[in-house]
């Protein structure tokens, strides 16, 4: 991370940032600091700087303090003259006119100066962190940076190479027309037949014209020689912005997309798009610049025809090229900067925000252009890009309300964006289905669009894009397979890829660090090999080789149900996901749940455990369940019927934990109030209510076990079943006290439910009973 970035993530009251601030003065304003913070940590910072001894190092120290100044002067003329700049535009002109002064002299003194301060910074920033190491850009980073400035070095001496060129051209015109006269008057002087006297006089016109012909042939040399000179200069910067252009569209920003769409399965995301701007944004001034000498050289050549007859001119075709590199470069950097929801559900608001990388460069927001959304089809997806044209109104598949918006530039940050906050996808045109395909197999695509014109209306560009795949669902019950849609697309897709195609098989390497990235983004903890291996096993149905690249495919993945279940591999992933998420964070981020353990393996592993011992479990036969097996005063092993979400919206894990009293130590030997006291729920006496009555505590508890709550009636009075639960389940009944027939080797707990009786109800029963 960059020295200045991490700077700026500081507290506003952290005696760090203070520190770092106080170092910034007259010597080195912090305006200067901020505002150039990559050049400065570039160039002063990563740079190797060349021993004073070596040959040529004060002609590098003069140049860096230079471009250093010639920076600072750019950056002030770019800011606008809006009120809240205004002090940092003169700021910023004060100090390039301070270091001229004060360094241009004594270069040396001021990187001395420069390098000090960053050394401080870096000594700061350590304090407030000790784990922060400064790391330099990468070495594709420094090559590119390094290519950007020789081209900028490149440019400017074209400029003056053509400036050369128009002086040359004038100074030889003038002498042409001082020749022409020349002859004229000969000429003249021919015609009246001057007598002998004038043949002297004669001569010395004569000598006179030969001499100004020689000069003209010389200076004809000279100027053919420096248009061809220009010709290949150009040329070859042409060649050099083609290959930093692809360096950074074809590599940083595809890497940047790449990595956005990981980013939606979880993988962190370095979004350093603000860096990929700024390098856009000098190619397209490089661009425009080499451009417009173009032109000028071609304006000066039409001035002044000197090309002998056959000679082809190849600067018509140069700018061809270099016209084609700039829509190139529009049309790529329209993107997509925050990508709308890939799981959409109808009639529900959903934002987006797209940006044109070089819309501030190019002056796009002079006469801001309009953004238009749609959604399409896949198959239409891939026409628009085999035909490479914009779709018309009727071509969408659905109907987007308020996806009409106008992009506006950001003056502090040079952004020039549209951001999308209320469109909600008001109707969906569904393709045909092919084979077995579900509606959550569908993929749609966004599809942005929009035209605006470059120089004054010279150019004129159509842009689109298209977001990443989109699933629409109309109830909740589909976002199970409508993500595994969109994770099994988001991981396995590859460049360049025809609308959306992905791989039917995929290797289970690939598969399980998807699912460890996604758990850890979605519950704040990854999973370990040995949980993997237990995913492994059942995502193959007990037929997993580890010795082997095994291959899982998308059928297994998420279409055939498990092995003697009615749900799928992904659909057990999920809810166990969504259910650790919404319920379990806390203890899952402690490491208090084992979760993904086999019920045998769990009863084995506590087989040898002092009583008491126990340890938690995802139930493999219900979807979204947790169960608590335990070891019991006589060394047997028993489990719960699985808590749900339905559960934990009544009462949490840990105060559940809390009420079994039986449970006393979490596997291996930790005591259970180490890791579950800390979420318990407070208890406090219970306010009287405005009617009289006194709200009830619920609590849990397992029949048959006198230890819980020896004053609680072992009985069912006033239990209702939950007739939604699978009675069937083998690991025990709910929690509600449904089935209370005891079954060999099983134990069963039961909920006090008294907050769903009517307020007769409470008459017969003894809070003494209950609290």
């Amino acid at each position: 991370m960059a020295l200045w970035e991490r700077a700026q993530q500081l507290a506003p009251d952290s005696v760090h940032l203070h520190q770092i601030r106080a170092m910034y003065g007259a010597n080195f304003p912090v305006e200067v600091r901020h505002y150039l913070a990559q050049f400065i940590e570039e160039k002063f910072w990563w740079n190797t700087e060349p021993f004073p001894e070596t040959a040529g190092y004060d002609q590098y120290m003069n140049n860096l303090v230079n471009q250093l100044i010639q920076e600072i002067e750019n950056k002030a003329e770019s800011l606008n003259e809006a009120n809240e700049f205004f002090l940092t535009k003169l700021k910023l002109a004060e100090a390039a006119k301070m270091f001229s002064q004060r360094y241009r002299s004594n270069p040396v003194q001021l990187s001395k100066i420069i390098r000090h301060c960053l050394a401080m910074e870096i000594k700061y920033l350590q304090d407030a962190d000790p784990n922060f190491i400064p790391v330099p850009p990468p070495q594709a980073v420094c090559n590119l940076m390094r290519k950007l400035e020789e081209l900028r070095g490149r440019t400017l001496n074209l400029t003056e190479d053509t400036r050369k060129l128009d002086q040359e051209q004038e100074a030889f015109a003038l002498h042409y027309y001082e020749c022409t006269k020349m002859n004229a008057h000969l000429q003249q002087l021919k015609n009246q037949g001057t007598p002998n006297a004038q043949d002297q006089q004669m001569m010395q016109y004569i000598n006179r014209k030969d001499l100004l012909e020689q000069d003209l042939n010389r200076r004809v040399a000279d100027l053919m020689e420096l248009r061809i000179k220009i010709t290949e200069q150009l040329r070859l910067n042409y060649q050099l912005l083609s290959q930093v252009q692809s360096q950074v569209i074809d590599d940083e920003l595809i890497r940047w997309k790449r990595n956005q769409q990981l980013s939606g399965n979880g993988v962190p995301f370095n979004n350093n798009l603000d860096q990929i701007q700024e390098w856009c944004e000098e190619i397209a001034d490089l661009i425009w610049l080499n451009r417009q000498q173009i032109k000028e050289v071609e304006r000066l050549k039409q001035k002044l025809a000197l090309d002998p007859p056959g000679v082809v001119d190849v600067l018509p075709n140069i700018l061809s090229q270099i016209t084609q590199l700039l829509s190139s470069l529009v049309t790529s950097t329209f993107i997509i900067e925050k990508q709308p929801p890939q799981v959409m559900k109808k009639n529900t608001r959903f934002t987006a925000t797209v940006r044109l990388l070089v819309g501030g460069k190019l002056n796009v927001y002079m006469t801001p252009p309009q953004v238009k959304v749609s959604i399409i089809s896949e198959s239409q997806a891939n026409k628009l890009l085999k035909n490479d044209k914009l779709l018309k109104n009727d071509d969408s598949s659905g109907e987007i309300l308020k996806n009409v918006g106008t992009m506006e530039y950001q003056q502090a940050t040079h952004q020039l964006s549209v951001n999308f906050r209320n469109m909600q996808l008001n109707k969906i045109k569904r393709p045909d289905k092919k084979g077995t395909e579900s509606v959550m197999d569908e993929k749609f695509s966004l599809f942005f669009q929009s035209q605006f014109s470059v120089g004054g209306g010279e150019l004129m560009f159509e842009v689109w894009t298209l977001s990443l795949p989109v699933v629409v669902v109309v109830h909740g019950n589909q976002d199970p397979h409508a993500w595994a849609t969109v994770t099994w697309d988001n991981a396995f897709s590859e460049p360049g890829r025809c609308p959306f195609q992905v791989p039917d098989k995929v290797p289970w390497t690939s598969v399980k660090e998807t699912l460890s990235q996604k758990f850890k983004y979605t519950t704040g903890r990854g999973l370990t090999e040995e949980n993997l291996r237990f995913l492994a096993d059942k995502a193959f149905r007990g037929s997993y080789n580890e010795s082997t690249n095994c291959m899982l495919s998308w059928a297994q993945f998420c279409k055939e149900p498990l092995s003697e279940r009615s749900f799928t591999f992904w659909e057990w992933f999920f809810a166990i996901m969504k259910l650790t998420r919404d319920h379990l964070k806390g203890p899952w981020m402690d490491g208090a749940i084992i979760g993904f353990v086999k019920k045998n393996q769990a009863e084995e592993t506590l087989a040898h455990c002092s009583a008491g011992t126990f340890l938690l479990r995802f139930s493999d036969s219900e979807l979204g369940g947790i169960t608590i097996a335990w070891v019991s005063d006589t060394q047997e092993v028993f489990s719960l019927q699985p808590f749900t979400a339905k559960d934990f919206a009544v009462r949490s894990l840990a105060d559940r934990i809390g009420d079994l009293t039986h449970l006393i130590t979490l596997y291996p030997d930790t005591a259970k109030e180490v890791f579950f006291q800390k979420y318990y729920t407070p208890y406090q006496d219970p306010p009287k209510q405005p009617n009289g009555y006194i709200k009830p505590r619920l609590v849990t508890q397992v029949f048959g076990l006198a230890s819980n709550y020896n004053n609680t009636p072992q009985h069912s009075i006033y239990m209702s079943p939950d007739p939604t639960r699978d009675q069937s389940t083998p690991s025990g009944v709910s929690s509600y006290a449904g089935s209370i027939a005891p079954m060999e080797g099983r134990s069963f707990t039961a909920m006090d439910c008294l907050d769903g009786l009517d307020e007769n109800s409470y008459a017969g029963i003894d809070l003494n009973d209950i609290i």
